[in-house]
């Protein structure tokens, strides 16, 4: 999904999404969404269950 369909489907501007987003890279030390998602499948974070 792009920013833009994020921030439609949570009722946010697209701006906020990025910001998000730029500070969970940040924290995580990955520069893009693939790279999270080679952190989260290694951290066993990606399995796909909610949180509740």
């Amino acid at each position: 999904m792009t920013n833009r369909q994020v921030a439609q489907q949570l009722y946010l501007s697209p701006h906020t999404v990025d910001a998000h987003l730029r500070r969970v890279f940040a924290k995580l030390g990955v520069r893009n969404r693939a790279d999270l998602a080679r952190a989260c499948a290694a951290r066993g974070s990606a399995g796909g269950s909610s949180v509740a």
